[in-house]
């Protein structure tokens, strides 16, 4: 079930409030409205916003690397600093939160209703609008319809967000989420996009340029990705009434070869982000429908509970990782998962090169900005490398370097899309 905030909010623009749970025009439409409420930035993020490794913003605390492979940092800007950079810009304080469903498919590709959140500012229209894919969440606290998410600073700089929850989150926070299942994650936000766009045009929201913003880090980076294929190879004909424009795409520290990051846990015996070794085996096993059970691969102890610490959705991925207790690979799974010419490892091997995005027989054609910190210790640099040799011919701007760990990029990466909003905003203007 939703845990979102039940009271309608006010929207005003010249000078009426707009309740958008009670627009005529927009009943029976696709994207159905459940809650809406306003968050003023002015003094900072919510506390119910929340990092990548499921810490709230507002309890964030640096931690330099250590140990004999410490890398040197290109910049020592703390994460702390960019996080109060990221609030100094643009002048919309107020941002409207706006909950809602919308149609799309599940893994038996059967019709089910999703769940997402639209963020608009509190006034005008937006300039654009960006769909965002998020990073890999673990409580159903830190869906998108339930918290607000970090992304939603772009609001300030003028940008309305499309963020969907992903399935198993939301209203089907009780069904397992298929994690790294890459074109049904794709189809769904792709999904929510399209059922929101003329709920815009519906309650006069439209913004000012149709072609859009895709952006998203860590699981969101290779889900942006998968999106950007799926619009590239689908809404791409102009006499198609659903046709999407892409603008730019921003990805930012994303497993996009997933055999590569299962191949690293294994060799390295080593899992910096343990939460990820059960996530990966049962999104490609359940996901997939795999011949064989999570029981062939992981540690009894695991498996007895999955459905306590993971399936449950009440648990933050900093939470399990505790709970979990040890980053040794070999610890989690068991000598067949380990062992890379067993059977059910090629089995497995097959379902995680299917849902690779860099094995897809596909270049991306619109502008992407790709990040990546080499000192990466959640989502292994090599998924970047093997990205940027896939994609060598491509219009691609590559930011790879000594940036910390996972979750300091990702406020490194949302800081270089604000800053690359306004740089176009900016030379926009000079031309006009």
């Amino acid at each position: 079930m939703l845990a979102v905030v039940a009271w309608a909010g006010c929207r005003f623009k010249d000078n009426e409030c707009v309740d958008f749970t009670d627009i005529e025009a927009a009943k029976g439409m696709k994207f159905q409205v459940i809650s809406q409420h306003e968050t003023d930035l002015s003094d900072g993020l919510p506390y119910n916003c929340f990092l990548p490794d499921g810490t709230p913003v507002n309890e964030y605390v640096d931690e330099e690397p250590s140990g004999p492979n410490k890398a040197p940092q290109t910049n020592s800007t703390t994460g702390a600093a960019i996080l109060q950079e990221l609030l100094k810009y643009g002048n919309q304080n107020r941002v409207i939160e706006i909950v809602g469903t919308y149609p799309s498919i599940n893994g038996d590709w059967d019709t089910i209703r999703l769940s997402g959140k639209v963020m608009l500012p509190a006034k005008g229209k937006p300039k654009r609008m960006i769909l965002v894919s998020h990073y890999t969440v673990c409580s159903n606290g830190e869906a998108p319809s339930n918290c607000f998410s970090l992304e939603g600073v772009l609001v300030k700089l003028g940008y309305g967000l499309i963020i969907p929850d992903y399935l198993g989150y939301g209203i089907t926070s009780h069904e397992i989420h298929p994690y790294l299942v890459m074109d049904l994650t794709a189809r769904n936000v792709v999904d929510m996009y399209l059922a929101v766009k003329p709920w815009l045009k519906a309650v006069d929201m439209e913004p000012e340029n149709d072609d859009i913003y895709l952006m998203g880090y860590s699981q969101g980076g290779a889900t942006t990705m998968a999106v950007q294929h799926l619009i590239e190879t689908e809404y791409f004909w102009e006499e198609d009434p659903e046709q999407i424009k892409i603008h730019r795409v921003f990805a930012g520290g994303g497993p996009y070869d997933v055999k590569a990051t299962y191949e690293r846990f294994v060799t390295t015996d080593t899992a910096s982000y343990p939460v990820a070794v059960p996530l990966v085996l049962q999104g490609m096993i359940l996901g997939n429908g795999l011949h064989m059970q999570i029981s062939d691969m992981m540690q009894p102890w695991l498996c007895e509970n999955m459905d306590d610490w993971i399936n449950s959705k009440r648990y933050t991925s900093a939470q399990i990782n505790q709970f979990i207790g040890t980053k040794v690979t070999h610890k989690l799974l068991t000598q067949e998962a380990i062992d890379q010419r067993s059977d059910k490892v090629a089995e497995l091997y097959k379902a995680m090169t299917e849902n690779s995005i860099t094995s897809y027989n596909w270049l991306p054609e619109a502008s992407v900005y790709m990040v990546h910190s080499m000192d990466d210790e959640t989502v292994p640099y090599t998924n970047a490398v093997n990205a940027k040799s896939r994609w060598s011919y491509s219009n691609i701007t590559y930011n790879f370097g000594h940036y910390g760990g996972h979750v300091k990029t990702c406020l490194r990466f949302i800081y270089s899309v604000q800053s690359l909003l306004i740089q176009e905003e900016k030379e926009r203007k000079q031309y006009e």
